[in-house]
């Protein structure tokens, strides 16, 4: 199939704008590999101190001639979906000595769950977290003891963290080997309902926490269609999973062969093999775009449009908010998974899931088949889904959709487009998501309401000041200011008063979440409001236009009085629940469109 001319011309326009970054990293990685350090290259001692510990597999490790693969797991038993991680280690050592390999924990990076700290201080840590993440997958692997690498990780900030750590090592061999989704608890649309009840005071915390504790009821990753299981879709678009990995639960025999598989597959494409795939060819630009294409068809993560930039800045790709713009009226919306839709990600994975996804989208020209995987072939490999076939792993064909109020083929969507959108104005530039917003709300023209923090929002709500047609302003909340959290914490009250009829968006320069809803939200404004940024100059009362048709992010003030504004100061800076130890990586900040490294900036990438 040809591809698209849109996703040729953005992909074209990806790789023009990052040819010098992208030479400078390809020879990184050539040079890494011909003298980087790697176990010939060390000590005696160095060497020693690596194996000393390795048991059953000292020997092999010592003599140099088995593969090594670092293991960098970010298990901890807090986070439902990492939980399964516990005994991978164990497991995956046994997998790489069937393989005549050997396997090493190379180190543990945090995890934290944004679904336990949204709308708490904690929250504030969340984003920055993604950079730790990747400097200590930079540790982990710095120690020159391995010829490949498993990243084990699934959630929020953690997939891109994993990966912009191991793109450095962009030499290594790497695949992503996910733990899967839990099964199907409480749905998601009553979960919502409960939600709102409890905003309007019409249910108890008792009501909402057994709602809540039935829908999040068991070792996985959130059913819902968020931040987490947009990751794991990504990763398969870009070919960095095993075939169909992503939406198999823990603890089934099927995810425990795929498992076996990844490690099996790092052992034949490792630095000696004859099948060789670093993990720096496998992301080139084709990937990248690859993953954004993949992400407007199912409706996926607002986040990455921060995230998805900083993945690529590791590689020495540079793809902007323009590109998605572009890529986003070319891509139909062939998926609705919750919030987007009813069903969770497990209707979806039973409908087809990634199989059908990749199927349709590379028969239709919107993905780039022909790129590097980590899998035998290339991405045409991942448009069939696993399955037992007695003790064995196998994949068919998935030729239709199984439910097509989940999955549709390309040729009748639900959207012509893929319902993420650049807006830009007096306010800067923002991204909004429309896949689960109804059409006659892609245009909000009201009144602003200005708050410098959520709770401040959330006791405006209560006291009934809401009350009417409203464009919610959120600002200070950049990575700047205070490391831009996500405003997760507002969509009941929000709900609650669009579903009473007002005309109601959300206007801010911090994040919104994963699970992004029904009310229209301007989310990521940049300039951010701290230092001067546009929102700092709004007032209550300025009229605001939010448009995903035009594109616009407007407030309706004549040039002459907005210039005459003074900023509105920000709120002081708060200690406490460790936010104080991240203020380098505030102050390092840039802008969301960039992907909000303080890391990359500093790192001059």
């Amino acid at each position: 199939m040809t591809l698209h001319p849109e996703i040729a011309a953005v992909t074209d326009r990806v790789i023009e704008r990052s040819r010098a970054g992208r030479d400078a990293y390809l020879d990184l990685i050539a040079r890494e590999r011909e003298t980087g350090i790697d176990r010939p290259r060390l000590s005696c001692g160095n060497l020693a101190h690596g194996f000393a510990a390795a048991g059953d597999d000292k020997a092999a490790i010592r003599s140099g001639k088995a593969m090594n693969i670092g293991i960098v797991t970010a298990y901890n038993d807090m986070l439902s979906a990492h939980q399964p991680y516990g005994r991978y280690p164990e497991q995956m050592k046994v997998f790489a000595r069937e393989a005549g390999a050997t396997a090493q924990v190379a180190g543990g990076v945090p995890a934290m769950c944004d679904g336990v700290t949204q709308g708490q201080v904690g929250m504030e840590l969340s984003l920055f977290s993604r950079d730790t993440i990747a400097m200590g997958t930079a540790i982990a692997l710095s120690h020159g003891m391995f010829e490949s690498a498993a990243l084990l990780g699934i959630c929020d900030k953690i997939v891109p963290g994993l990966l912009i750590g191991a793109l450095r090592f962009g030499h290594l061999p790497t695949i992503l080997i996910p733990a899967g989704p839990m099964p199907s608890g409480l749905a998601n649309k009553e979960k919502q309902r409960v939600r709102q009840l409890y905003a309007e005071g019409k249910a108890s915390r008792d009501e909402l926490l057994e709602a809540e504790a039935a829908s999040y009821h068991g070792a996985g990753t959130c059913t819902f269609y968020g931040t987490a299981n947009s990751n794991q879709m990504m990763m398969e678009v870009m070919g960095l999973h095993v075939p169909g990995a992503a939406f198999v639960h823990p603890g089934t025999k099927l995810r425990q062969e795929l498992t076996r598989a990844a490690v099996h597959r790092l052992a034949a494409i490792g630095w000696d093999g004859q099948d060789y795939r670093p993990l720096g060819l496998c992301v080139d630009e084709r990937a990248i775009v690859n993953a954004a294409v993949g992400l407007l068809a199912t409706g996926g993560s607002t986040n990455h449009a921060i995230h998805l930039p900083a993945i690529a800045r590791a590689a020495g790709i540079l793809i902007d908010w323009e590109d998605m713009d572009r890529l986003s009226a070319a891509v139909p919306l062939i998926a609705r998974v919750y919030p987007n839709g009813a069903g969770d990600v497990n209707n979806f994975h039973a409908a087809g899931g990634m199989a059908f996804v990749i199927r349709e989208l590379i028969a239709a020209g919107l993905l780039h088949g022909d790129i590097m995987t980590v899998w035998d072939g290339d991405l045409n490999a991942y448009a069939a889904e696993p399955m037992l076939d007695g003790e064995t792993l196998a994949w068919r064909d998935v030729a239709e959709t199984r439910d097509d109020s989940l999955l549709r083929p390309v040729a009748a969507p639900f959207m012509p487009d893929g319902g993420m959108r650049l807006l830009t104005g007096n306010l800067g530039r923002a991204m909004i998501k429309t896949s689960a917003v109804t059409p006659d709300r892609w245009t909000i023209e009201a009144p602003a309401r200005v708050f410098s923090d959520q709770d401040q929002v959330i006791a405006a709500f209560k006291a009934g000041e809401l009350e009417r047609d409203v464009v919610v302003v959120v600002r200070f909340q950049g990575p700047h200011a205070n490391g831009m959290p996500e405003l997760h914490k507002l969509t009941p009250s929000l709900g609650v008063l669009q579903d009473k009829g007002f005309r109601v968006a959300l206007v801010t320069d911090g994040r919104m979440s994963g699970a992004s809803g029904k009310v229209p939200a301007a989310i990521h404004a940049t300039p951010e409001a701290l230092n001067d940024g546009p929102l700092a100059r709004l007032r209550d009362g300025d009229i605001v236009r939010v448009c995903a048709t035009r594109g616009e992010l407007t407030a309706l003030v004549s040039d002459a009085e907005w210039a005459s504004r003074v900023p509105a100061a920000s709120p002081p800076p708060v200690m406490g629940t460790g936010r104080e130890l991240f203020a380098l990586m505030r102050r390092g900040a840039d802008e969301a469109e960039h992907g909000a490294s303080a890391m990359l900036t500093f790192a001059g990438l």
